[in-house]
């Protein structure tokens, strides 16, 4: 994303001659980028960059004291991180291949055009950013330990996946670029988009903005603000989200249901780092980190002519996916004795203990709505226990009534053909169609596997009373 580029780190500016200083420094902060260094001596360079970090050295190639081309050898060397754009007056191929060999990354030609300029900054920033970030991931795939764990302590969990987001997100979160955070509904989004807001370690403020059901307008006055007079009722000027999230994350959820003029406004945010207030013809400068959530397959929207190619490509500049509980059951535990004790002290209930078998119960449901059921499911039952030993009975019931509405019927196709299935004995080189006893061996020795032996909870997979079960599995 262009933007302020990294306002923590300024950009160093040297040129003998002063008021070309000025000039770039004036460019550079008309366009956004205040944090700027000057020096009209190049034997600054070198003491400056080994005091603080910096974005971007731009140098002029021809000064006194130390020659251009004696710094951008000693500084490319020395300080292998930072891009070093070079600006001068003499167009020479020689001398601009010399300089890229060194380790330039940049040679802009004077007189100095403002969007060349501007364009070649914002370039090496981003190559600055990849080149650190691609350094840090390489570091974290070795790395068994956060750095700071208590910015995921609110997302419990035992996965290893889980694990490895973390330690994703650790090593992006200090970037510039957007964030895509996906996963069905109900997995934790915005926890995790708040923990990336907390390990950026950013001074602003997390300001969250749900878009699903905002019309362009609404999005508009929402995200940019106004100015007093831009429509009726706009009594005084108004900042929007994003002025407000300066310094900080602005988060977009449900993002995959963005109208398309929506789109184009936030992909020009992406892109230019400014927006226009509603009734405003005087851009403003954004330096806020974007991170976007959605439950969609954005691909296939994109796909379908309904989501921008460009815009996801942009939003998508890092990826974190949160898997579905379903996939993560080593987490049912930690979650279940987390939400068993929250809901006790907002219900003011005695804290009742789960029986052994609510955790098998639980594995064998697939949870649509994940971490958030699983919260309302366990509310209910502490809701409604009395004893010690707290009831499965409401969960069941909840269990039941959703695998009611999950389980669609078999049409009819008016052809006497069934449906393919995959149960098939294979004898030898031949597969054959199983037998009714087969099949009712099969599916009950599937139910038992899934329920841990339990036959209550087998029984409740397949429909039929515990009695009726244990008959079967006694016969000969």
């Amino acid at each position: 994303m262009t933007k302020t580029l990294f306002p923590s780190t300024p950009v160093l500016l040297v040129d003998d001659e002063k008021h070309l200083l000025e000039s770039f420094d004036c460019l550079l902060k008309a366009s956004g980028i205040t944090n700027v260094i000057t020096s009209n001596d190049s034997r600054d360079v070198m003491p400056i960059l080994s005091s603080m970090e910096v974005s971007v050295l731009v140098m002029d190639l021809k000064m006194p004291n130390v020659s251009g081309m004696d710094l951008l050898s000693t500084v490319s060397k020395s300080f292998t991180g930072v891009p070093i754009v070079v600006l001068t007056g003499v167009s020479e191929i020689e001398t601009a291949i010399e300089c890229m060999r060194l380790g330039a990354s940049d040679y802009i030609l004077k007189p100095i055009k403002k969007e060349r300029f501007l364009g070649s900054i914002r370039r090496a920033v981003e190559v600055r950013d990849l080149r650190r970030e691609n350094s840090l991931l390489k570091k974290s795939l070795f790395a068994d330990n956060l750095k700071r764990p208590e910015v995921f302590e609110k997302i419990l969990t035992q996965s290893k996946v889980m694990h490895a987001n973390f330690r994703y997100v650790e090593s992006i979160a200090k970037t510039s670029f957007p964030v895509l955070v996906t996963g069905e509904t109900g997995v934790g989004k915005e926890l995790m988009a708040k923990a990336i807001h907390e390990s950026s370690e950013v001074t602003g403020d997390f300001l969250p903005v749900n878009v699903a059901g905002l019309d362009d307008n609404l999005f508009s006055d929402a995200l940019f603000g106004h100015q007093k007079g831009a429509f009726s009722g706009a009594l005084k000027d108004r900042s929007g989200f994003i002025e407000k999230a300066s310094g900080g994350t602005l988060f977009l959820d449900e993002i995959g249901d963005l109208s398309e003029i929506s789109q184009v406004k936030l992909l020009r945010l992406l892109q230019e780092g400014e927006f226009y207030p509603l009734g405003s013809d005087t851009p403003k400068r954004s330096n806020a980190r974007i991170v976007t959530a959605t439950h969609k397959d954005l691909q296939a929207l994109q796909k379908a002519g309904r989501f921008r190619k460009d815009l996801y490509y942009r939003l998508q500049a890092h990826h974190v996916h949160i898997p579905p509980l379903r996939k993560r059951p080593e987490d049912l535990g930690v979650l279940v004795g987390h939400i068993i004790a929250e809901a006790s002290v907002l219900l003011k209930k005695k804290r009742p203990t789960p029986p052994p078998e609510l955790r098998t119960l639980l594995s064998t449901y697939s949870f649509p709505g994940n971490v958030r059921e699983l919260q309302g499911m366990i509310f209910d039952a502490v809701g409604r226990h009395e004893g010690r030993v707290m009831s499965l009975k409401s969960i069941r019931e909840q269990i039941n009534r959703a695998r009611g509405t999950l389980v669609k019927p078999v049409e009819n196709q008016g052809n006497g053909d069934c449906p393919d299935t995959q149960l098939t004995l294979r004898e030898g080189q031949e597969l054959r169609f199983p037998t009714l006893k087969e099949a009712e061996q099969f599916i009950i020795c599937a139910a038992m596997k899934r329920s841990g032996n339990n036959q209550t909870i087998a029984a409740e997979l397949l429909g039929m009373t515990r009695s009726a079960l244990n008959k079967r599995l006694n016969r000969p």
